[in-house]
Order: structure tokens, then sequence, then C-alpha cells
């Protein structure tokens, strides 16, 4: 199903949800410029500022990619990033936005984006590894074309739980399941970082669509620079135990009943791929899938 089709069956509905007030929704990110919190990470000449340093473009050719970190590192908080997307012939490009943290047993939460053809959808992959262990994939379609604008994408990260926000619409939860054995990131601070790269081995149909060099240049637009988090520099269990910020209080524990409606309306018409009901890999399903309601 392409866009223009998966719009014109979803607009109503989105513009029922988003004209109702949610209790559990994070606080609208600030505008900053780009050298507030990030510095770039490789070719710094694959980089573009432009207003006044409030938006950036990354760009990809054939010789390289390129991306941002953070200045800090974070423990919990809310992590948000507006991106346009790679127009047009974007097979075999990747456009990611992510929390790492370091070592062989890093915690990680990903966002990438897999280019596609002209006129097919991007297709959005989330992914938790905790531990070192991730394998945790869940794919989706979008309900709109993400290279017309800017669209927010956003992480809420507590003791509790990671939601994985689409312009406020939660389309993941991962609960804190320690009691029930699963890892989960709470000690380990992590860097924000973004990123457009080639990915052709594997990010357009497993590597049968290949990246058309004769597109190059391929440009994703990045803005929205501030970050709400709990810097760990000085001293990191202060953030895991002092509870006093916002993304920590009662009604950022859980989704409200409306936010789960939202989710599962994300789960029933735009979910390609969910590990959770991969019995090929997991013969049974992972302890964590049923707590996330992801069934």
């Amino acid at each position: 199903m392409g866009y223009y089709s998966m719009w014109s069956v979803c607009c109503v509905i989105l513009g029922w949800f988003v004209s109702v007030g949610i209790c559990g929704t994070p606080r609208r990110p600030m505008a900053v410029p780009f050298g507030r919190n990030y510095v770039p990470t490789w070719a710094y000449d694959h980089i573009k500022y432009l207003n006044s340093g409030y938006d950036a473009q990354l760009l990809l050719d054939k010789y390289t990619g390129t991306g941002f970190q953070s200045k800090g590192s974070y423990l919990f908080g809310h992590f948000s990033m507006d991106i346009k997307m790679v127009a047009g012939d974007s097979a075999g490009t990747v456009t990611a936005f992510y929390l790492s943290s370091l070592g062989t047993e890093h915690d990680e939460i990903d966002f990438e984006f897999l280019g596609n053809r002209t006129g097919q959808p991007y297709i959005l992959q989330t992914n938790v590894f905790t531990g070192g262990k991730g394998d945790r994939e869940q794919r989706i379609y979008l309900w709109f074309d993400p290279t017309k604008e800017y669209h927010r994408y956003s992480v809420l990260w507590n003791l509790y739980q990671i939601v994985f926000f689409v312009d406020n619409i939660p389309i993941r939860v991962f609960k804190n399941n320690k009691r029930m054995g699963v890892k989960f990131p709470f000690n380990q601070p992590m860097k924000i970082y973004n990123s457009l790269w080639n990915a052709d081995d594997w990010a357009t149909r497993g590597g049968l669509e290949k990246t058309d060099w004769s597109k190059a240049p391929f440009i994703a637009s990045y803005k929205g620079f501030h970050i709400d988090g709990c810097e760990t520099s000085v001293e990191a269990k202060f953030c895991s135990t002092q509870g006093k910020r916002w993304w920590d209080q009662q009604e950022f524990r859980d989704l409200d009943s409306y936010q789960w409606r939202r989710l599962r309306w994300v789960r029933r018409r735009f979910t390609i791929y969910n590990y959770c009901s991969d019995r090929t890999r997991y013969p049974q399903m992972p302890p964590e899938c049923r707590r996330n309601g992801d069934y």
C-alpha cells in the first residue's frame, strides 16, 4: 500500500486522535541550535547547517555518509528529533536516531528508517538492546509520507518503561520486566546518535534493492536539538535515584487507556513484523512480550 492510500484510510482517525488531550504526553521540546547539545561524529563536510544552526542536513554520497552525537551522556529522560527523510528513491539508505551506551554489554534504543524505491513507503524499524542483547525488532509502515515535512520521533525512558513515539503517538512500549528475568536499561548512561548511511546489503527488501548512486547526494534534514534528560557527567547514580524529574512522575509510568488504544491502532494497521510473533526465531514467545502488549 502506498503513502497516499494509507493516508486516505487514516487521516480521519488520526485527526480525531490529535484533537484529544493526553495526561501523559511528553513535554514539547524547545528550539535550540545544533551546537548547544551536539557535535559531528564523522565526515564533518557532509553536514550542512542552515537557519543559524537551528536546522542541519546530513548528506550521503558514494564516498561516505555522516552522523552526529550528543555532547553528554544521559540516564533517563525524553529524547526527540524532528526529521525529514530522504526523498525520492531512497532504497539502500538508513536514517537513524538512537541512544546507546558503550561496551560489549551495551544498552541501545533504536529508530531506524529504511529507505525504499520511489512511491513505496518507508519502513520504521525499532529495537531495544539490553546487556548487549538485541534481536527485538519491530517494523511498521508510517501513516504519512515522512519525506514531505518534519515529524517528531521521540523516546521516553524512565525506570518503569521505554516508550517510542511518532508525533506523540506511542508506537511501541518496552516495560521494565526485571522481575521476569528480562534486563532493562537502568545503569548505563547513553549518548544520542543520528546518522545517514548506506546499508544496501540489507536495508531494502533484504538487500535485493541496491542504492542508486546516480540519485546522490541523499539528504536527510534534522531540527529540534533540545535534550530533556538527566546528564550523567558528574554522578550517574543521582539520575537513577532522585525521582523528581517530570518523566519520573506517576502519569509517565504507564500509558493511559487512550494511549493504549492508539498503540493498538498502530499495531493493528501498520505492523509488518514483530519479533514477538516470529515462531521461527522464537518457538516460545519471549517473556516480555505479553506485558508489553506485543501479542
